[in-house]
C-alpha cells in the first residue's frame, strides 16, 4: 500500500551533487549589526542554565503569523541557555529539530540521545552541567553575526497556498520570503530569528544579522539507519557501528512498513506526484492526480531518500516546526536541513530498520562534519 509517489527532478549521480556553500560566507556588511541585536547575541553566548527546566512543559503548537497589515507582536520569549544547548547539539549532529530556545519534546529527545551516547544518565533534561559538557566538546559560539547575501534576499519568493492542487499550478515551491530562507539556512525558527534581530531588514543584501552557528555535514558515510516508530527518532550509523547522527522524525499514522528495508535512490529537489487512489486516507478524492514541482516548500521538501517499498521514503518537509508533532500519510519526514545532511551521506544499498523499540546503544563517533 503506497502513500507517496515521486518523480526525481534531479539526477541521481551522487558524485555530481555539489556541496552547499558555507553558511558563514556572508557578504561584507553594508548595514552593521544593530546594538540591540549585538546585545542579544552577547547575552545568549554568555548564558547559563541556572535551573533545570520543569518536568511538565507545554509545547508550542503550529506558529501563528499575523497578517502583513497587523502590528508586529511583542518578541517571543526564549531561553538563552537553551538556544546555546540546541545549537551545540545541532553542531554535534544530535538534532533538536528547529533551534527556537523553547523547551519541548524534540530537544529532550536530542538531550537524551546525547546523554546515552556520552555514557551519562539518560533523563532528557537540559541542565547547566550538560551545557558545560557540550562546551568542552565544541567551544564555538552559539550565535554569530552574518551579512545577508544577494542569494539570501534575491528569491524568487512565492506565496505558497495550503491547497496542494493550487500548489501544482506554481512553477517552483520556493521560500515565501527571505526570513524563511535564512531561518532554514541556519536551522532556526523564524520567530527566534526575528526576536534576535528586531527591526532588521531581511530584503537587502549586506544587512548584518544574528544567526545560529548551526552544524554542517556528517563526519562519515552512513552504513545503516535505525528508525524507532514509537519514539519518532532516526539514528544513522557508520560502518564501525558508531553513531553519526540523531534526528527527530514524523511517521505516518498507519501503513508504514516495519522491519528490514533498503535505500534504493536519493533525489535532491524532488517533484511530488499526488495520486489520491494511492492514498487510502484520501479515498474521498478518488481519481484526482497532479504534480507539484520542486522547492523547499514542496510537500516532500528538498530531499527524497527512496526505500525498497513502492512509494515509501525518507524526506524533508515544508513545516520544520511540526516535525515529530504531527502525523504524515505514511513516510518518514525530517526537517529539510536534516534530510539534506542525511541525503548527502547515504547511498543506495544502505539498510534501514524500522522498529517499535529504541535503537541499541553503541559507541559515539568523535568525528565531526
Amino acid at each position: 500500500m503506497k502513500f507517496i509517489v515521486l518523480a526525481a527532478a534531479s539526477a541521481l549521480a551522487f558524485a555530481a551533487c555539489a556541496e552547499p556553500d558555507s553558511p558563514r560566507a556572508g557578504t561584507a556588511p553594508v548595514v552593521e549589526l544593530s546594538e540591540q541585536a549585538r546585545g542579544e547575541m552577547e547575552r545568549v553566548n554568555a548564558a547559563r542554565l541556572t535551573m533545570e527546566l520543569p518536568v511538565n512543559f507545554v509545547e508550542r503548537e503550529t506558529p501563528v503569523s499575523p497578517p502583513p497589515e497587523a502590528a508586529q507582536p511583542a518578541a517571543p520569549a526564549y531561553d538563552a541557555g537553551l538556544v546555546r544547548i540546541q545549537t551545540l547539539l545541532d553542531r554535534a549532529h544530535f538534532s533538536p529539530g528547529v533551534i527556537d530556545g523553547q523547551d519541548g519534546e524534540n530537544v529532550r529527545k536530542a538531550v537524551a540521545a546525547y546523554q546515552r551516547a556520552s555514557g551519562l544518565p539518560e533523563d532528557g533534561r537540559a541542565t547547566d552541567a550538560l551545557l558545560r559538557q557540550l562546551e568542552q566538546a565544541d567551544g564555538a559560539e552559539a550565535l554569530i553575526a552574518y551579512a545577508l547575501t544577494e542569494a539570501d534576499v534575491g528569491g524568487p519568493f512565492v506565496d505558497v497556498p495550503d491547497d496542494m492542487q493550487a500548489q501544482s499550478r506554481l512553477d517552483h515551491l520556493g521560500y515565501e520570503n527571505a526570513a524563511e530562507a535564512v531561518a532554514e539556512k541556519f536551522h532556526m525558527d523564524v520567530d527566534l530569528l526575528h526576536a534576535l534581530n528586531p527591526g532588521a531588514d531581511f530584503t537587502k543584501a549586506g544587512v548584518e544579522i544574528v544567526v545560529a552557528n548551526a552544524g554542517g555535514e556528517l563526519g562519515g558515510q552512513v552504513a545503516r539507519i535505525e528508525i524507532d516508530k514509537a519514539a519518532l527518532t532516526l539514528r544513522a550509523y557508520d560502518a564501525e557501528n558508531q553513531l553519526l547522527a540523531f534526528y527527530p522524525v514524523t511517521i505516518g499514522e498507519g501503513g508504514t512498513p516495519t522491519g528490514e528495508l533498503e535505500v534504493t535512490a536519493v533525489s535532491f529537489d524532488p517533484t511530488y506526484n499526488y495520486d489520491a487512489d494511492a492514498l487510502p486516507s484520501f479515498n474521498d478524492d478518488s481519481g484526482r492526480r497532479f504534480t507539484i514541482r520542486p522547492g523547499p516548500n514542496n510537500p516532500v521538501g528538498l530531499v527524497w531518500i527512496a526505500l525498497d517499498r513502492d512509494g515509501y521514503g525518507i524526506h524533508g518537509t515544508p513545516n520544520p516546526s511540526l516535525i515529530s508533532k504531527s502525523s504524515s500519510h505514511g513516510c518518514i519526514r525530517l526537517t529539510n536541513w536534516d534530510a539534506l545532511e542525511l541525503g548527502r551521506a547515504v547511498r543506495p544499498g544502505v539498510p534501514v530498520h524500522l522498529n517499535e523499540d529504541v535503537a541499541p546503544q553503541v559507541q559515539r563517533s568523535t568525528s565531526r562534519g
